[in-house]
């Protein structure tokens, strides 16, 4: 496996290092969405096999070659996965390198590929717990008016996530996970002024979320006003 990670890397690094510098577009954006994550049990052990829910979140950059379509995408994003006693909260760094289809300005397809390392935070009880956990992701979305992408990602861990300890022996299980993600990325001469738009957003959604829980009413006026930042970040 470390063979397999090295050579992507240098074969990586020999690519942008090949790169005229005018050629190398960088943009930072934010990056979220769903951990949709199914245990696999060594040995045909019948424990919870459920899928479970949980969260990520965090900053994003992006490496692309417009002409070529080649990139690469990196980020670093606080990760809760699984539930019960193999629950993992940690951060996560997926590096994946990816290959855009452009078609049109405002619309792209993108297919990315890479591995993804996970540190868990939880501490060990009687499951025992990989610190440092090494996956493979492989995934597709879209790229819609230049800032936003939306995206499905298949990750499997390249070795057991944990050991359950029982009375007779220790069990290995996988976390194997779907992301749906989404992400919005800077523009490069507005990267403080799309920031601040995102951060009135987030306040606009919590407000109405403070109303939905007190039951009063939500009118139009409301939601024109709370979705006013939308229209900066994808139309101005």
């Amino acid at each position: 496996m470390k063979k397999i990670f090295s050579a992507f890397i240098i074969a990586v690094g020999c690519m942008f290092m090949a790169m005229p510098a005018q050629a190398q577009l960088i943009k930072w954006g934010v990056k979220g969405g769903v951990n949709l994550t199914k245990i696999d049990w060594d040995g045909g052990y019948k424990g919870n096999k459920d899928n479970s829910a949980g969260f990520f979140i965090g900053p994003m950059a992006e490496i692309t070659i417009p002409i070529v379509g080649l990139g690469v995408d990196g980020a670093l994003l606080f990760s809760q996965r699984g539930k019960d006693e193999v629950k993992q909260t940690g951060v996560e760094v997926p590096i994946n390198l990816k290959y855009t289809i452009g078609l049109g300005s405002l619309l792209g397809v993108y297919f990315a590929a890479g591995p993804d390392f996970f540190f868990d935070f939880k501490k060990k009880d009687y499951v025992d717990r990989k610190k440092a956990q090494v996956g493979l992701n492989l995934g597709v979305g879209v790229k819609l008016i230049k800032h936003l992408q939306v995206g499905v990602n298949y990750q499997f861990p390249l070795g057991d996530s944990f050991t359950l300890k029982n009375a007779v022996d220790a069990v290995g299980a996988k976390n194997k996970t779907w992301q749906i993600s989404a992400a919005y990325l800077f523009s490069e001469n507005r990267i403080y002024g799309d920031i601040i738009a995102l951060l009135i957003l987030i306040g606009n959604a919590i407000f109405l979320l403070y109303l939905c829980r007190r039951n009063e009413e939500i009118c139009g006026c409301h939601i024109a006003f709370a979705s006013a930042p939308l229209f900066y970040l994808f139309f101005a």
